[in-house]
């Protein structure tokens, strides 16, 4: 069970770093806008569709990267201080309850939604450039799936932890500060404990 883990949580990782890289052509695109928009004094018609593609692309295909780091915003305040295995019971009962019925319709009316605009050849109608935005709407079922399957991997992770009494062990590319401001407290109060 901990390597069909790793294996998604693999997968939703090289997901997330390569669009990850949309940030950065993001980046690139809007300084260009603005260099020729108030440098030059001409403005492209593209700059607006380049942003809000991307960022969807971002929003959509990252999400279970994120839900892979634990990430998402939750109201933890009762929840963490509550053991391990109580943590896993309540999650999965919650993934069970909200998690998959949401996810589910969302890559269902996603589905029909992308294919739709991929069978109109749609393009936006917010510029003159039209810029084809067809395969920003087919994102929203296959980053919905990726999410389905993340959430499928944090399922088995629960499991373990009710199993095992401990939460398995993540990838860790990346840390939260808050996790590290945690971590460097404890070292503090552990210091001054040590001192006489």
């Amino acid at each position: 069970m901990q390597r069909l883990i790793f294996a998604i949580d693999q997968l939703t990782k090289t997901v997330g770093h390569a669009f990850a890289w949309c940030i950065v052509i993001l980046t690139f695109g809007t300084c260009y806008e603005v260099f020729v928009r108030y440098v030059l004094d001409d403005p492209t018609s593209w700059a607006f569709d380049l942003s809000y593609l991307l960022y969807g692309a971002v929003f959509f295909m990252a999400g279970a990267y994120t839900l892979s780091r634990g990430g998402h915003v939750r109201a933890d305040m009762f929840y963490r201080k509550l053991s391990d295995r109580a943590q896993a019971r309540i999650e999965l009962v919650l993934y069970i309850i909200f998690f998959f019925p949401g996810i589910l319709a969302l890559v269902v009316a996603g589905w029909g939604y992308g294919t739709e605009s991929v069978r109109l050849r749609e393009v936006s109608v917010n510029s003159p450039a039209g810029v084809p935005i067809w395969p920003l709407k087919m994102m929203i079922p296959c980053g919905a799936g990726l999410i389905a399957l993340q959430g499928f991997a944090e399922v088995l992770r629960c499991a373990l932890c009710i199993r095992d009494g401990a939460w398995p062990a993540r990838l860790h590319d990346v840390e939260e500060l808050e996790k590290q401001i945690l971590e460097e407290a404890e070292r503090k109060r552990a210091a001054e404990g040590a001192t006489p």
